[in-house]
């Protein structure tokens, strides 16, 4: 699928988990009202303006319903679209159309509202030069969708999951003081432990620990909920001898102010849990029926 990001099996298994929640004793509906030989076809249209994302995703639902059904994708993902620009066209049984309709909406309204999210972050600190990442606030069983509509937005993916990169945060680091340990002890005991070419990042609460991060072997420092005057001092200290990032409830409201302060990344667990998502439509074309 598009730039290697959705592996087949993979966005098949969650299709086929979706699919099976909505559908699994049938339409019923459709069933006992749309007569089995109608055909025709159905055209997905947006209502807003934004970024698609999900188009990939929606042809395997459409495919895995119905094989036999024609799919024109007029869109691409990561493409900017317009209220009223139609992205796709799908000809074929009536009833499979009304089958599909749901789930494929859910898939393209939700990436879609991820996608356009973070192209708004992204565009506020476009001249900025920092990058806006997601985190692993995703949805359970949906992390690899919702990274993907991140990607297409313009932003950037920190770790899919705990064995992407070492990050030392603050639960750890409350275990391992417990056991007698200095915050510059466990930070260089992880880059002694990790793989050579494995990152570390350490979340520092102030300017003490994140200077202490850096003398550790840390990649990345992590300025965690830093006020914006203590986030310009950390950067200022910490030069360019590492990776800045800072994390912390940032929304639209405030990111630039952040980005302001000369950080290279900007996490912001907002663009998977507070999204808004798009509206979208499927409707069907009446004018296109036949019976076969």
């Amino acid at each position: 699928m598009a730039k290697k990001l959705l592996p087949v099996e993979v966005v098949d298994r969650i299709v086929e988990v979706a699919l099976e929640e909505d559908i699994g004793r049938g339409d019923i509906t459709s069933e006992i009202l749309i007569p089995c030989n109608l055909k025709g076809s159905a055209y997905i249209m947006v209502k807003e303006d934004g970024v698609i994302a999900g188009l990939e995703v929606i042809v395997r639902v459409f495919q895995k319903i119905d094989p036999s059904l024609q799919i024109e994708t007029i869109s691409e993902d990561g493409a900017r679209v317009k209220a009223g620009d139609i992205v796709m066209r799908i000809t074929g049984s009536i009833r499979s159309l009304l089958k599909a309709e749901r789930v494929a909406l859910n898939f393209l309204q939700r990436l879609s509202g991820i996608a356009t999210a973070t192209a708004r972050y992204v565009e506020k600190v476009s001249d900025l030069g920092v990058e806006i990442a997601d985190t692993r606030k995703t949805t359970p069983g949906l992390r690899i969708l919702e990274k993907y509509a991140v990607k297409l937005g313009g932003g950037r993916n920190h770790r899919m999951d705990l064995g992407d990169a070492v990050l030392i945060k603050d639960n750890h680091f409350a275990a391992l003081r417990a056991l007698g340990m200095s915050y510059q002890e466990i930070v260089a005991k992880a880059r002694e432990s990790a793989p050579p070419d494995m990152k570390v990042e350490a979340e520092a609460t102030s300017i003490e620990e994140a200077l202490a991060a850096v003398e550790a072997g840390a990649d990345i420092v992590m300025l965690d909920n830093m006020e914006i005057g203590e986030m310009k001092k950390a950067v200022r200290l910490i030069g360019c001898r590492v990776e800045i990032e800072a994390s912390g409830n940032f929304r639209l409201e405030n990111i630039r102010a952040a980005a302001e302060t000369g950080v290279d990344i900007i996490s912001v667990g907002a663009l998977t849990h507070s999204y808004k998502s798009m509206d979208i439509s499927m409707e069907i074309d009446v004018q296109s029926f036949r019976s076969t």
